[in-house]
């Protein structure tokens, strides 16, 4: 059966941890992989452009023995000129795997349904699974742990990032503040608050959404935040959304309410002054470069899960 990451939640725990474990694995000793995807090809269709998603996509097939195939549909809306379902059935023909980063989450889901080989999420509205992946590898390495963990986010809280992380949050029995304003502009849906809801009556999590910044961080052992001003949305919002955003921003009074040992992640790319200040993001306790180069390892590993060459 042909597997897809659409969502984070589309793994359980158990391979959460196999691909994590791996990732770290193939960072440790690369060379053991050089040649998993001799011969193997990836479609990349990017709407949404990215500098992290693209290198650290093209440098993994490569390190992989395979080759990535960069495809803008800029000027050629997916579904537009031919429907999703006849682009994921010739892609399909061509390729072993397709990465999708697009603003739809039906793009995503449409390009899944009808693909024979497996679909990963790159990023659209509702989720960035191998964002999620790469910060559960960070934090396992900083930490040590992904368990007895509290997670506390700040900012826009309708985002794809943050749903992820609610769901991981989820999954692994952890607990996770939210903190975002009042709106519903602004906080997650009540489709997503439905499904961490079911997925914490197995773990136990306690996943919470909060109004106040002090609050979210207090006995925080992880602080992560994400832009403010996310792709689509109009430059002429940004001064609105700076003023309604910025009781949340991470700065050194809401760090120091976390725990002494507390690390700071950010996903990129970062506006200082905005979602956190410079003394934060450049600071000792920021793990941000980290956490980036973790997305080549993450998606190596997710790539070689999917077509199983673990």
């Amino acid at each position: 059966m042909v597997r897809h990451l659409t969502k984070i939640s589309d793994f359980t725990k158990k391979e959460c941890d196999f691909i994590i474990h791996k990732a770290i694995e193939m960072k440790k000793t690369p060379e053991k992989f050089y040649a998993t995807l001799q011969h193997k090809t990836m479609l990349m269709i990017f709407e949404k452009p990215s500098l992290r998603t693209r290198v650290s996509f093209e440098t993994g097939l490569n390190q992989l023995g395979g080759h990535a195939i960069y495809y803008s549909i800029k000027d050629s809306p997916l579904g537009k000129k031919e429907n999703i379902a006849d682009t994921a059935r010739c892609a399909s023909r061509y390729v072993d795997i397709i990465g999708a980063r697009v603003f739809k989450r039906q793009d995503v889901w449409n390009l899944a349904q009808y693909s024979d080989v497996p679909v990963i999420n790159m990023l659209d509205d509702f989720a960035h699974p191998c964002q999620i992946l790469c910060d559960f590898q960070t934090i396992l390495e900083k930490k040590g742990r992904l368990e007895n963990l509290k997670l506390s986010y700040f900012g826009d809280a309708y985002n794809n990032v943050t749903y992820d992380l609610m769901r991981i949050a989820a999954i692994y029995g952890l607990e996770m503040d939210v903190a975002c304003p009042t709106g519903g502009e602004y906080s997650p849906e009540q489709g997503v608050l439905n499904e961490i809801a079911k997925l914490s009556e197995k773990s136990d999590a306690k996943v919470r959404v909060v109004h106040d910044a002090l609050e979210a961080a207090k006995e925080s052992d992880v602080l992560y935040t994400d832009s403010w001003m996310s792709y689509g949305i109009p430059f002429d919002q940004e001064e609105a959304r700076k003023k309604v955003f910025m009781p949340f921003q991470v700065n050194q009074k809401v760090l120091s309410s976390a725990k002494t040992d507390a690390i700071f992640m950010n996903c990129l790319p970062a506006m200082r002054g905005y979602e956190q200040t410079a003394e934060v993001i450049d600071g000792p306790q920021s793990i941000v470069f980290d956490q980036a180069e973790n997305r080549l390892h993450a998606q190596k590993a997710i790539i070689l899960f999917l077509l199983n060459k673990l």
